[in-house]
């Protein structure tokens, strides 16, 4: 840390974590769900992913400042995901060791004890093409055993019917405690880094099932004065980052 240097916060960490799955990605469409994500996005496009497309979510392509830079028909935009030239950053509800993903419901699906947002494009987005997951509050009431409901399909389901996952790979999770991953021979999860100040056994209590933790575990990596000065001064300055994340 430079003198004079603000330290980065745990949000700006996640910030970070989330623009790593983009990294180099070349001509695909970013598609970040939550905040968290959208500023990732963002940074990514300024910084090392500069082939990045973006969107408002409705029908326009658009630049880091958020101006348009040309349309974007739902047909086309269903075109990039079922082409595999699109990479999603979901919430979840619940997540399981897999990466199985749910979205829909808690509890029984024919007697919920509580509805939630429906599958909507989940499958889809999984099977066809890249999907991370955002957590902004990692506990073991999301990262749990088993989900209730299957929505985002994971490594577990797919091993089970290998033709209809030919294209399904789940890159990494970030919560707001660490970056996850399935990297381990049976493609469970596994701790990839923790953010700084977050502790190993902290983590193992916030998650509801064993993960598979590394002999070294990583930190997150810092973000730099260039990326930091673009997040506080132009992609969020007024620090909405930090509602949604707090150190």
């Amino acid at each position: 840390m430079s003198a004079g240097r603000v330290a980065a916060t745990r949000a700006e960490y996640c910030v970070v974590a989330c623009a790593e799955a983009w990294r180099d990605a070349g001509e695909i469409l970013a598609s970040p769900m939550g905040l968290i994500p959208s500023i990732g996005a963002r940074l990514a496009r300024r910084t090392f992913s500069p082939d990045l497309l973006l969107t408002d979510g409705e029908a326009m392509l658009i630049g880091p400042e958020g101006t348009p830079e040309g349309w974007l028909p739902y047909r086309d935009h269903l075109a990039l995901v079922t082409g595999g030239r699109r990479h999603v950053m979901m919430g979840a509800s619940q997540i399981d060791r897999f990466g199985n993903q749910n979205i829909s419901c808690v509890g029984d699906w024919a007697r919920p004890r509580r509805q939630l947002l429906g599958v909507r494009g989940a499958p889809v987005n999984t099977l066809n093409n890249p999907t991370s997951y955002w957590i902004p509050r990692h506990s073991a009431r999301v990262f749990v055993e088993k989900v209730d409901m299957v929505c985002g399909v994971g490594y577990d389901r797919v091993a089970e019917h290998p033709g209809a996952g030919r294209f399904h790979r789940i890159p990494r999770v970030v919560s707001d405690l660490g970056v996850f991953d399935f990297g381990t021979p049976d493609r469970s999860m596994r701790i990839a880094s923790l953010h700084p100040g977050v502790t190993l056994d902290r983590v193992l209590e916030a998650t509801g099932f064993a993960l598979a933790v590394p002999d070294e575990v990583p930190r997150t990596r810092e973000p730099t004065a260039e990326e930091l000065r673009l997040i506080r001064e132009v992609i969020d300055r007024r620090n909405n980052r930090a509602r949604e994340v707090a150190d």
